[in-house]
């Protein structure tokens, strides 16, 4: 799925590059930084995409096809096409690890490269990094709505294209999902499969029995029978007790049910206490049909008899929010000439001015409780003296100040690429998923919950804070 992916960019991206080069400006060094803005429904994310952007700038080869259809659209002379046949990616990649959770204005990864080779991996990075991380973190409200249940993804259907089922069953996972119903999805990155039968299984025998009786003979050990096809409650569940007793007087033991329509609290807790009065109490119930955290949580909140939740749509389009809001913006320039110019981004919307500088984010932990309290972005090289006080301020409300005094900190970032290389191997998706729960436990309820969550500190350190305001004064001529 991943294939070539050179040509994945905006035109932009080329015509500046040719610019640089023409302007002498190829061996300058740029940081970028690639991060998502504040907004009313993401709060927090979960990081994800990063083994896909690295395998993306590893494989980054203009090929001789390529060369011939750029020269085809008369918009490069030979020599950038020449530049572009040799290009290499040959800078330093700095990311979070996949599955931290991270906050608008956090730095997700961080290039510093040649500038043509900082400016061409924007698109497809954010291409990669927005929707990945966009997944996870619906998946990660989807799971803490589920409250300890086990949560399926199965949206591939409904996914805005292959890459996006594929990979979006990936993010799903690192978010909280325990299984796919996608299955090159897991076969490609060892994801567990699950998935019972349609509702067309149901209609292509006689009666719901016979169909239940054919899949129970197929599938002992793993009946999960759908029982709303005709009428869950006269006929469904009736039909899957009577193929259970079947199957129990073979020596086996049925799964249990799944609904997908209807009334789902009141059709659980009365499939429930079928099931129950039967012997079946350990018969799981699986629900599905349009589930997403919210509904769920209602679900939950009038005691429906849910065990599993399969959640398709809702979560493979991110149907609330169906764009990351990432951005990619250079934060820094070390000129071929020697020094380090902090570059910033102002606009009228405050939210919309960049930090400057290449940075480090550090995530300060109470020391007694082991949960997160706050997010210091600092100027790259910064160091914490966890046996001092260390008072951080509102980026714009400096008056609002917190003092920690017993605590340790983490740095969120670290070098996952060096001269174009890799660093070290990176992870496999069980180490990361193990990760994002330890992450997202750090984290008090309050900043995950669905409704009116609260607002995570993230400050800048007083150095950085300096920077910026110098830029911003400097820009708008306020020193004269």
């Amino acid at each position: 799925m991943q294939g070539y992916l050179t040509l994945l960019t905006d035109l932009y991206q080329l015509t500046m590059m040719n610019g640089y080069l023409k302007n002498g400006k190829e061996k300058d060094i740029a940081v970028f930084d690639l991060f998502f803005r504040r907004n009313n429904i993401i709060t927090y994310s979960v990081a994800a995409g990063l083994e896909q952007a690295v395998d993306y700038i590893l494989n980054l080869r203009f090929t001789e096809e390529d060369i011939a259809y750029l020269r085809s659209l008369d918009l490069f002379d030979d020599a950038f096409l020449r530049y572009l046949a040799d290009f290499r990616f040959t800078g330093d990649v700095y990311a979070v690890p996949e599955g931290t959770v991270v906050f608008p204005e956090e730095p997700i990864v961080t290039v510093r490269a040649p500038l043509c080779e900082a400016q061409l991996l924007e698109t497809a990075l954010l291409n990669i990094v927005n929707h990945q991380t966009l997944i996870a973190t619906k998946s990660a409200k989807v799971a803490y709505a589920a409250k300890g249940d086990t949560v399926m993804e199965f949206g591939l259907r409904r996914a805005q294209g292959p890459d996006a089922g594929v990979y979006g069953a990936r993010a799903s996972v690192i978010g909280g999902c325990r299984s796919t119903s996608n299955v090159l999805a897991g076969k490609m990155f060892d994801i567990p499969v699950a998935g019972t039968h349609a509702h067309s299984w149901v209609m292509n025998f006689a009666t719901e029995y016979e169909a239940f009786s054919a899949y129970a003979e197929l599938f002992p050990d793993a009946c999960l029978l759908l029982v709303d096809t005709y009428d869950t409650l006269k006929s469904g569940v009736p039909n899957a007790i009577r193929v259970f007793d079947e199957l129990r007087a073979k020596g086996h033991e049925p799964k249990g049910i799944r609904l997908d329509s209807g009334d789902l609290a009141y059709l659980s807790k009365r499939a429930r206490k079928m099931l129950d009065d039967a012997g079946y109490p350990d018969a799981i119930i699986c629900a599905s049909g349009d589930l997403d955290e919210y509904l769920i949580t209602s679900l939950k909140n009038q005691g429906a008899k849910i065990d599993l939740w399969g959640v398709g749509t809702k979560l493979i389009t991110s149907a609330d929010m169906p764009a990351l809001g990432g951005v990619y913006k250079l934060s820094a320039l070390y000129p071929a000439s020697g020094g380090e110019i902090p570059k910033i981004k102002l606009s009228d919307n405050s939210d919309k001015i960049t930090n400057p500088a290449f940075k480090d984010v550090y995530r300060i932990y109470d020391k007694n409780t082991g949960k997160a309290e706050a997010d210091l972005i600092v100027v790259r090289g910064e160091k914490i003296d966890e046996s001092k006080p260390l008072t951080v301020f509102h980026p714009r409300e400096v008056w609002k100040k917190t003092t920690f005094t017993d605590y340790t900190v983490r740095p969120l970032t670290y070098k996952v690429m060096e001269h174009g290389r890799l660093v070290r191997p990176l992870p496999a998706l069980r180490e990361i998923t193990e990760y994002a729960e330890r992450e997202k436990e750090t984290f008090w309820d309050e900043y995950k919950r669905l409704d009116n969550p609260h607002v995570y500190k993230v400050d800048l350190s007083e150095k950085l804070y300096n920077i910026k305001n110098a830029l911003i004064s400097e820009i708008r001529g306020e020193n004269g």
